[in-house]
């Protein structure tokens, strides 16, 4: 069976390569007989891959068993598994089957298998290569048929290291690996999960789907969903639920996301720390031009005035007010760029001689983060506070105007 019709049939929605090459490899592994252990982390759909080794292997038509061995406490795991003897242990009124024994003929799936006592560790490693068990109370050894598909999102290697599995076990199992990678790195299979979740959730609830609006796709790209598919579906079922409206932008998404996370959203523009520190250096330029050229306007029109007998004075005034203009404005840069190159010479001019005339003076030494604020207001104003343009034009990541648009209370 090709792989689009695997997803169609196990209801996988995707098109990243990593998906696709483990569905590949679980397809072409299912007609074997040999042991399958799906790795991935928590929420990536892992049980899907054992459904499918069964539901295409010779045993499709036997029994098919879950086990979540992390459900199970300690103490009555290997009841569970291998079954017990009347009497075997306190409350052991009668004689149980066990997993392997109900699941003979067909596929055992042990989840979260990294969680099993190293005791029962070794009697899985002897049902693996012989087939065989003991159940819990009894002497008599018993065999059973049955193909073991495995999943966990423990490190196997630092596991090993520190003794809580068996390596042998974990080569027994692992005969063929199968990894599923995080949805993070299926950017591209987001929002079709996203639709797929709330296409699903409006006919249980009976009312409309949502949508997102552009920002919010590009959010719900961006995040890094520590629990996966898992938690997309929990976040599309909340705001299901709970939101009135059905188009969702990006403030209503950004407020179902856990704070933790949310300031860590990876940007294809702000893809390291490096980037991050650049792009905020650029806005510093940009505040720093402008307060440079309201500096110059104000230096003209200082001079102007001397010139024209505004002001009384003569050359050594003139020169007096270049001198001083000169050492406030390198006293600003050194002190306010400290650390970053030499600014470039501003050449523009803003306004006109009769708007500064009446311009406050305040307005000439407006600290870094007031016109820093003021900048981010008449880029948002521009663009009807669409961020992607304001960001755009600014020369920053839309994530660095997400945090100073917090850090500035701009609403």
């Amino acid at each position: 069976m090709d792989v689009g019709s695997l997803k169609r049939r196990f209801g996988v929605v995707g098109t990243a390569p990593a998906l696709e090459r483990a569905l590949n490899v679980t397809a072409q592994v299912a007609a074997t007989d040999i042991s399958v252990l799906v790795l991935g982390e928590s929420g990536t759909g892992k049980e899907v891959m054992p459904r499918i080794v069964h539901q295409f292997s010779a045993r499709k038509h036997g029994p098919y068993v879950a086990v979540n061995c992390g459900a199970i406490p300690e103490g009555t795991i290997d009841s569970e598994l291998f079954g017990h003897e009347k009497g075997a242990f306190t409350g052991a009124t009668d004689m149980r089957k066990g997993y392997f024994e109900e699941a003979n003929g067909g596929t055992i799936f042990l989840d979260e298998v990294a969680e099993l006592p190293l005791t029962t560790q070794v009697r899985l490693l002897r049902v693996l290569e012989t087939g065989e068990f003991m159940k819990v109370g009894s002497s008599k050894v018993q065999k059973t048929d049955v193909r073991v598909v495995a999943a966990t999102n423990v490190d196997f290697d630092k596991a090993i290291d520190q003794g809580r599995f068996r390596e042998d076990l974990y080569y027994r199992l692992s005969q063929v690996p199968v990894h599923l990678p995080p949805l993070r790195q299926r950017a591209g299979d987001i929002h079709l999960l996203f639709r797929k979740f709330t296409t699903d959730f409006s006919e249980q609830y009976r009312m409309p789907p949502l949508s997102l609006d552009e920002e919010a796709v590009e959010i719900l790209g961006n995040y890094p969903w520590p629990g996966n598919i898992r938690q997309l579906k929990n976040v599309t079922e909340q705001m299901s639920i709970l939101e009135t409206g059905r188009r969702i932008d990006a403030d209503t998404l950004l407020g179902y996301l856990p704070e933790t996370h949310r300031s860590r959203l990876p940007s294809a523009m702000d893809s390291d720390n490096e980037a991050s520190s650049m792009n905020e250096r650029e806005i510093l330029y940009k505040v720093l031009f402008d307060m440079k050229g309201d500096l110059n306007d104000l230096k003209q029109l200082v001079l102007s005035m001397i010139k024209n007998g505004g002001l009384k004075g003569g050359r050594e005034e003139a020169e007096l007010v270049q001198r001083v203009f000169n050492q406030d404005m390198a006293q600003r840069t050194e002190t306010q760029t400290s650390g970053l190159p030499a600014l470039p010479e501003y050449t523009g001019h803003i306004g006109n001689e009769e708007e500064a005339q009446h311009a406050p003076m305040e307005h000439a030494i407006l600290s870094l983060q007031d016109s820093e604020r003021e900048l981010i207001r008449r880029a948002l104003e521009k663009h009807r506070n669409k961020r992607k343009h304001a960001a755009e034009e600014l020369g920053i990541s839309e994530r660095t105007l997400y945090r100073k648009i917090k850090e500035y209370d701009l609403k």
